[in-house]
């Protein structure tokens, strides 16, 4: 793969790419209805792929909050057309990496040394890129070591970045522009936490320690010594990534082992630390040869305020769907609905989040729950696809909850996804013995 010797970091350089994707995508519109005015029946199957490719392109180059947007997207496998889920996937372990001599420059600027003065070996072509640093591969004194080396600029782009992004996020959410504001200022902090490795480093060590209770569960040792604010090196630890080892054939006992960590794992977070792990991209799971699952990154740790957790789980029991006038005071409590909401805006979100947390809290109301069942994603599908063309939501305003459904939602649905991948039956309460 095509190697970086500069990222571009200045506003004007990056704002510059991405118009010219921007001129991209519009070329490919003007085909596209070019051939729909001789073949009427044209779908967007292939718009789609010419945009998404033109796109993670553009994107892929600049690193930073960009790229790590298009990841979140990628997660979202019932909102985008799959061909942008497919693309956006990409930028979870597989970006152009940074050359060898940037490397060099990066280490010498952050632990005063070049990484052949530090480690016993160091392999100079990463292992894999992402979107906001690189993996190497080092040993030292006996140990095989993995070493993340975040990308030049990142950290200072992610303002710029992410103002260069808002205004296809609002006409993509149907937001209003200044109501909008908590949640790009929530995504902001969430990824200047991320660039921060010295935070990380503590968080590794602190959610790691934790966690060490849940069985089928492993995580690396993180080396402070060897770290900096820009580079972390921790345990190399060896396994498949997750979503390769759910494209093989897999026994079904092993698929509902790892499962079952992974569910306890999130659920021993969310419910006993009142933090978790909010990235649950595959790229962030190993499988080890002794069959557990290990998590490798940290770096995006959502809290979750008891003004939030509270009502949120109360909504996931079904009594209180059921009880209509608890479940409008929780709507408003967690901001789906406002004060400001017209009768007709209160009605149609009202039922619609009732019929959505209906489906979505299935799994808790049962001992057992199969996240490989076909008819629960069909359904997820379905809905998914029908309020997707609901011409009433596009003339309401898409400001509805709390900043902090962002992560939080994101950190429940991809580990639905996870688990669905994995056909896992889980028991859904067993993560209470470990709290």
């Amino acid at each position: 793969m095509k190697t970086l010797d500069k990222i571009p970091t200045g506003k004007i350089e990056r704002a510059g790419k991405l118009v010219k994707t921007g001129a991209k995508i519009g070329g490919n519109y003007i085909k596209y209805y070019g051939k729909k005015l001789v073949n009427p029946e044209l779908g967007k199957d292939e718009l789609n792929e010419n945009n998404a490719e033109d796109i993670y392109d553009g994107l892929k180059s600049l690193k930073g909050s960009a790229l790590k947007v298009a990841q979140m997207l990628s997660m979202e496998k019932n909102m985008l057309p799959r061909a942008y889920v497919e693309k956006f996937s990409l930028s979870q372990f597989s970006v152009p990496p940074l050359s060898a001599p940037l490397v060099r420059k990066t280490f010498k600027k952050y632990l005063g040394k070049y990484p052949e003065d530090i480690y016993d070996t160091f392999e100079k072509d990463s292992i894999n890129a992402a979107s906001i640093g690189q993996v190497h591969k080092a040993t030292k004194d006996d140990k095989q070591l993995a070493v993340k080396i975040q990308y030049p600029g990142v950290a200072e782009s992610i303002s710029s970045d992410l103002a260069l992004v808002k205004p296809i996020a609002i006409r993509m959410f149907n937001l209003k522009a200044k109501d909008s504001e908590k949640y790009f200022k929530e995504v902001e902090h969430k990824l200047i936490e991320e660039t921060n490795y010295i935070l990380e480093l503590k968080q590794s060590n602190e959610i790691t320690r934790a966690c060490r209770c849940i069985p089928n569960m492993e995580f690396p040792s993180y080396y402070e010594e060897l770290s900096s604010e820009r580079i972390i090196t921790m345990d190399w630890m060896q396994g498949k990534h997750l979503s390769e080892f759910t494209r093989t054939a897999f026994d079904a006992k092993l698929g509902n082992k790892l499962g079952q960590a992974l569910w306890d794992f999130y659920m021993f977070q969310m419910h006993g630390l009142k933090k978790v792990h909010a990235d649950p991209h595959p790229g962030n799971f190993l499988v080890s040869e002794k069959e557990t699952l290990i998590a490798i990154d940290f770096g995006c740790i959502k809290e979750v305020p008891k003004e939030f957790y509270v009502p949120y789980f109360e909504l996931a029991k079904k009594e209180n769907i059921e009880n209509d006038i608890i479940f409008k005071e929780k709507l408003f409590e967690l901001e789906i609905l406002t004060a400001t909401d017209s009768p007709k805006e209160l009605k149609f979100f009202t039922e619609m989040f009732k019929e959505l947390l209906t489906l979505f809290t299935m799994p808790f109301h049962e001992e057992e729950f199969d996240f490989g069942s076909s008819g629960f994603w069909e359904r997820i599908a379905a809905l998914s696809e029908r309020y997707s063309k609901d011409e009433q939501i596009r003339k309401m305003n898409g400001n509805r909850g709390s900043k902090h459904f962002l992560y939080i939602n994101r950190t429940f649905f991809g580990l639905y996804n996870l688990l669905h991948d994995l056909k896992a039956k889980v028991s859904v309460n067993s993560f209470k013995k470990y709290l």
